[in-house]
C-alpha cells in the first residue's frame, strides 16, 4: 500500500505566505484545516512552511508526505453524529533549523510571507538568556523569530509593507504580548538597533489569541481500520472534534487579510478577547468542574454519560443556563449559542472524556472557574446560586476520597489532600464546611464572610451524606424545590 503524497493525490499548490513553528497534531487539526477551508472556498492562497521549534519532531516525516495529511472531524453537527475526512494539502513543507538553518533564514527573504503562526507547548514562549543572534539556531522559539525577523528586516532595508502578522496559538494567557515582549529584550540584548525596534513596534503585528477545539491526535488504537478506510498509509492522520473557535485579537487590519467570514468558520476578531477568554473558562471549563463532584458521587464515570442521565444532564444544564450565562456580558444570543456548543460536545459519541481525568486539581480549577461565576451571580442578583454552592457541597464530599465504599483516587496537591483528610477525620459537617470555606490558600478570600454561602453549602453537604447523592440531587433538580 503506498504511502500519502503529492504524486498519487490531485491537490493543489499554494504561494508560500505562512510561517509555522510547530507541526503536532493541534495546529495540522486546527489552523491548518482553517487555512486548508480557506484555500479552497476563498482562494486565500496561502501555502505553509513549516519550522521544527525544537530538536525532535517530525519535519521529516511531513516531508515524506510532501506536507499532506488526513483529517477526522467527528462529533456532533446540526445535531447529528458525524465524522468525516479529507486531505489537507495547504503545508507545502517543512524545515528543521537545527539540520538546515540557511535554509531557515532563506524565508525571511521571501517577499510573500505575511503571517507566522506557533503552537511550542505553553513552555515555548519564554525568554532563554543563553540565545544569541549568531546561533545557528537559538534554542527558544521566540530566540528564532527574532533572528528570523532582523533577517527580514535587513534584507527589505526596514519596509513597513513587509512586516508580519503573528498570530501564536500557544495556551497561555496574552501569547501575543509576552511573545512580543520577549523579541523586544532579544532586540535590546543582541543590540539589533533602534530601527529594527521601531519596525517591529510599527510594521508587525504581533495578536494575542484564544484557540478552542479538542484534538485527540493520531488514532494509535484504531490505525489500521483507518488505513483499511483511506487506501493509503498515512503516518501523520489526526483526529479533532467538529467544533472551533478562534478568537484573534489585533487591529482590525487583520479582518480584512483573513477570509474567515465568508468560509464560514467560527474566528472571531476583536480589539478585546478578554470577554470571549472568561466566557470560555466560564462555561466550557467551568461546567467540566462543577459536573465533576456532582456526576461522579451520582455513579457516573463519563461526561457524555453525565448530560444523557435525565437528573445529572438537567442538572448541570440549568447551572450553565441560569447560573453561569447570566454573569457574563456578551449578548445572550451568543452565550446561548456557545452553551449549546458546549453541551454538543460533551455529547460527543466520538471522545470518552472520564470525570476523574477532569478531577485534577480540582480545588484551584473550582477557584478560577466556577468561584467567579458565584460571586458574580450574588452580587447581580442579591440571592445565592443553589446549583453552584450544590456542586461546592459535593465538592468538598469528593475530597473525602469514597464512593460507595470505594476508594476516590484523589489528585491535587500534597496539602490539599491532606487538608481534607484532616477535616473529614474529625467528621463533623459544618466544622468541615466552615474550615474549607475559611482557607484562603484555596480561594484568596474568606468565603464565610458571604452572607449565606457557609449555611448553604453546609446544608447541602449534610444532604448529600445523610441521603446521598441521588435524592440530594433530585430534590435539588426538583422544580418544587426552590431552597437547598
Amino acid at each position: 500500500m503506498k504511502t500519502l503524497n503529492r504524486d498519487r493525490e490531485n491537490v493543489l499548490t499554494y504561494t508560500e505566505r505562512i510561517i509555522q513553528f510547530g507541526e503536532g497534531n493541534f495546529l495540522r487539526a486546527f489552523a491548518n484545516w482553517m487555512i486548508h477551508v480557506m484555500n479552497k472556498k476563498a482562494e486565500f492562497d496561502a501555502g505553509v512552511v513549516v519550522v521544527q521549534p525544537i530538536k525532535e519532531g517530525l519535519v521529516k516525516m511531513l516531508n515524506d508526505q510532501d506536507g499532506l495529511y488526513t483529517l477526522y472531524l467527528n462529533g456532533l453537527k446540526n445535531g447529528k453524529a458525524i465524522s468525516e475526512h479529507e486531505i489537507i494539502d495547504c503545508i507545502h513543507r517543512g524545515i528543521n533549523p537545527y539540520k538546515d538553518y540557511s535554509a531557515f533564514l532563506l524565508l525571511a527573504q521571501n517577499p510573500d510571507i505575511r503571517f507566522v503562526l506557533s503552537n511550542t507547548t505553553e513552555a515555548g514562549i519564554a525568554y532563554n538568556a543563553n540565545d544569541k543572534l549568531d546561533d545557528a539556531p537559538q534554542e527558544s522559539f521566540p530566540g528564532k523569530l527574532t533572528a528570523l525577523l532582523y533577517k527580514r528586516f535587513k534584507a527589505f532595508d526596514g519596509a513597513a509593507n513587509k512586516g508580519l502578522i503573528v498570530i501564536p496559538c500557544e495556551l497561555i494567557d496574552r501569547n501575543g504580548d509576552n511573545l512580543k515582549r520577549i523579541v523586544l529584550q532579544y532586540a535590546n540584548d543582541w543590540n539589533l538597533g533602534i530601527a529594527f525596534v521601531d519596525w517591529i513596534e510599527n510594521s508587525n503585528i504581533f495578536c494575542n489569541t484564544l484557540v478552542d477545539r479538542i484534538v485527540p491526535g493520531y488514532p494509535k488504537g484504531k490505525i489500521d481500520n483507518v488505513i483499511k478506510e483511506l487506501g493509503y498509509k498515512d503516518n501523520l492522520v489526526v483526529e479533532g472534534e467538529q467544533f472551533h473557535l478562534w478568537v484573534i485579537e489585533g487591529a482590525e487590519s487583520i479582518k480584512k487579510e483573513i477570509p474567515a467570514e465568508i468560509c464560514g468558520l467560527n474566528i472571531v476578531f476583536t480589539d478585546n478577547m478578554e470577554p470571549y477568554r472568561t466566557r470560555k473558562v466560564r462555561i466550557l471549563n467551568g461546567a467540566h468542574t462543577t459536573l465533576v463532584p456532582v456526576g461522579y458521587l451520582y455513579g457516573i464515570d463519563k461526561v457524555r454519560e453525565s448530560i444523557e442521565d435525565h437528573i445529572v444532564g438537567k442538572f448541570l444544564k440549568d447551572v450553565i443556563f441560569e447560573e453561569i450565562c447570566p454573569t457574563l456580558d456578551l449578548p445572550k444570543a451568543e452565550l446561548n449559542q456557545f452553551a449549546n456548543d458546549v453541551l454538543d460536545r460533551f455529547l460527543n459519541p466520538y471522545l470518552e472524556h472520564e470525570l476523574m481525568s477532569i478531577s485534577l486539581n480540582s480545588i484551584s480549577k473550582f477557584k478560577t472557574r466556577v468561584l467567579p461565576s458565584i460571586l458574580e451571580y450574588i452580587k447581580r442578583n442579591g440571592e445565592l446560586p443553589r446549583r453552584l454552592l450544590f456542586s461546592l457541597s459535593a465538592l468538598i464530599a469528593f475530597y473525602k476520597g469514597e464512593r460507595n465504599n470505594d476508594v476516590i483516587p484523589l489528585k491535587d496537591s500534597q496539602s490539599v489532600l491532606e487538608f481534607f483528610k484532616l477535616q473529614w477525620a474529625k467528621g463533623h459537617i459544618p466544622t468541615i464546611v466552615k474550615a474549607t470555606l475559611e482557607n484562603l490558600e484555596f480561594w484568596g478570600m474568606d468565603l464565610t464572610k458571604v452572607d449565606g454561602l457557609q449555611k448553604a453549602v453546609t446544608n447541602g453537604l449534610e444532604h448529600i451524606v445523610n441521603d446521598g447523592m441521588h435524592k440530594s440531587l433530585e430534590s435539588l433538580t426538583s422544580e418544587h424545590i426552590q431552597n437547598i
